[in-house]
């Protein structure tokens, strides 16, 4: 008699995506996603918050802002690469987005400023089929994080700590 095969190692996978209802809700949805899987590939904390965040920037524009007809979709993707991480955001609206300058009063209209700055590399271009656009950006897994802290009171800091690995560790 044979003894059983024990079941191969799964490994996750490292492309995934999800298409969601182009619905306020899905923005929620795509973050909670987006943690499950930033987990199973063990991404640094850090890493896994800056990249969930601008997520969720890309998902409320392509709810808030694609004027496409009812019963459309958003698609998000994730990849992942042995240096970075790139996350698209598919909409079936043709007009890219563009940057705006937000008032200090105003309660939205940073979307696009907080992923410029966050994030590695950034984009958006017109889909080569179908209809619509995707945004991406992309964020190494293994940069240097500098971060400037200014306090009310005026000094400023500069933070950088040590680069991390994708597992956590250094």
């Amino acid at each position: 008699m044979q003894s059983p095969r024990l079941p191969l190692p799964v490994t996750a996978p490292r492309d995934v995506e999800w298409r969601l209802p182009r619905h306020a809700r899905s923005v929620g949805r795509a973050r909670a996603l987006f943690r499950e899987q930033a987990a199973s590939w063990g991404l640094p904390q850090d890493m896994t918050d800056t990249a969930e965040l601008l997520l969720s920037e890309l998902m409320t524009n392509a709810y808030r802002h694609a004027k496409v007809p009812a019963g459309r979709e958003i698609r998000a993707r994730c990849e992942l690469t042995d240096d970075r991480i790139r996350i698209t955001v598919t909409d079936a609206d043709d007009t890219l987005p563009t940057p705006a300058t937000a008032c200090p009063d105003d309660e939205s209209g940073r979307g696009l400023a907080l992923v410029e700055t966050l994030a590695d590399d950034w984009g958006a271009e017109l889909r080569e089929s179908g209809v619509g656009k995707t945004v991406w950006f992309e964020v190494a897994l293994t940069r240097r994080r500098t971060m400037t802290v200014r306090s009310p009171y005026g000094s400023t800091a500069v933070c950088s700590p040590p680069p991390v690995s994708p597992s956590g560790t250094e």
